[in-house]
């Protein structure tokens, strides 16, 4: 599991994995096309609609702001009025809000599948290796919480972190945003990838997978589907490990250096790219087994 900073991933939108590798002169003039940048999660994130103006994409802009922040009220880490902050410091949030459970759910089915190795109990395990410290006893994994509509109550010295799913399903909250609002063509990068049609020239999305240096490692495409990209030195901690920490060992994972997953859900793919960094190749054979549309995209 992982913490922000920044971003986890502050190199595919900073280096050379923009979400639009090669889009041409001539491919932008067959349609129109708008685009916004901002931050989600701490993320530089940037959307592209295609086939729609700069005007007409002002309001929908507006709205994609507002689901940001009113998602970052759930799920950060450094606000601490937000729903997961509560949970952490009182060990108990009633009546959680559907997003939060949304959240722990798919976290459920994947700490599962992945062996315990994708636990968001982990944020005391990483709170105290950032400092470079140790914990002298465990705080508990994912089993030792429980929620429901009624409320989610935390064992004593346990605290979350959603860092290795949520900028997936914010993702996913704002391409769905975008989809009811009638658009079809477009692509969302809250620091996972999710395309949804079209580029202007009718042609698949290209993203670019990078390794955290920001060398290009592979160009793929999409359509209707996520990527999701994970690397564990991608951010460095204390004593100089990886930021991806395996839950089952407490010790960052150091078995790949990237890790890209397909999914038609990019908090799905975020989640299981978390995961897969801590797996070996038949573990994460196993886990995609739950889960028929993962697929793997990169593995260095």
């Amino acid at each position: 599991m992982t913490q922000h900073g920044f971003s986890r991933r502050r190199f595919l939108n900073f280096a050379a994995a923009l979400p639009l590798v090669g889009l041409s002169t001539g491919a932008m003039a067959a349609a129109p096309v708008a685009r916004w940048q901002g931050v989600a999660l701490g993320a530089s994130s940037q959307i592209v609609l295609s086939g729609v103006s700069d005007a007409e994409a002002a309001p929908l802009f507006a709205l994609v702001r507002d689901e940001i922040v009113r998602l970052e009220g759930i799920f950060s880490l450094y606000q601490n009025h937000s729903a997961l902050s509560q949970l952490n410091a009182t060990g108990r949030l009633d009546r959680p809000a559907p997003e939060l459970l949304e959240v722990l759910s798919m976290s459920h089915s994947v700490w599962e599948a992945s062996f315990g190795a994708f636990d968001p109990a982990v944020q005391p395990l990483w709170i105290a290796r950032a400092a470079g410290q140790s914990l002298a006893t465990p705080r508990g994994d994912f089993g030792d919480l429980t929620f429901s509509t009624d409320a989610v109550v935390l064992r004593p010295g346990m605290a979350l972190t959603f860092n290795g799913i949520a900028q997936g399903y914010i993702t996913d909250r704002v391409a769905g945003l975008l989809r009811r609002a009638g658009l079809v063509d477009l692509i969302v990068d809250a620091g996972e990838q999710r395309a949804m049609g079209s580029r202007p020239d009718a042609g698949a999305w290209r993203v670019g997978i990078s390794n955290p240096a920001g060398a290009v490692l592979r160009e793929v495409h999409l359509r209707d589907r996520a990527l999701a990209t994970s690397s564990p030195r991608g951010t460095v901690l204390a004593g100089e490990q990886g930021h991806i920490i395996d839950a089952r060992s407490g010790v960052s994972s150091q078995r790949w250096n990237t890790i890209s997953v397909f999914h038609e859900n990019a908090a799905l793919a975020d989640a299981l790219s978390t995961a897969a960094s801590c797996l070996s190749v038949a573990e994460t054979e196993a886990m995609f087994a739950h889960f028929p549309e993962a697929e793997l995209a990169l593995r260095v």
